[in-house]
């Protein structure tokens, strides 16, 4: 199930990510099975990330989000044109 956020802490999460690149980008694959798993790994070491997902559309873009926040059990805290904003707390990490 993904994660659910409040509002002060979408707020948060956006301030934070402001300065942050895309570290994972689709191909012409789309969203392939080792795009998921790059994602999965990147979610894992920095909990928040940027990725860049090839789309024909608006549509098709929003629903890849979708598929890789419910795939992965993340949270969209934002999506500005074709890169979307993802968040999963590790739960291995503590409250440091």
């Amino acid at each position: 199930m993904p994660v659910a956020l409040d509002k002060t802490t979408r707020l948060s999460l956006k301030k934070q990510a402001h300065h942050l690149k895309p570290i994972v980008q689709s191909g012409a694959a789309g969203l392939s099975e080792a795009v998921l798993a790059e994602m999965d790994r990147a979610l894992t070491d920095h909990e928040l990330v940027k990725v860049k997902l090839v789309a024909d559309d608006k549509a098709s873009f929003k629903t890849e989000v979708e598929q890789a926040c419910e795939a992965l059990d993340a949270a969209c805290v934002q999506q500005i044109g074709r890169t979307a904003t993802l968040y999963r707390p590790n739960p291995d990490k503590g409250d440091a």
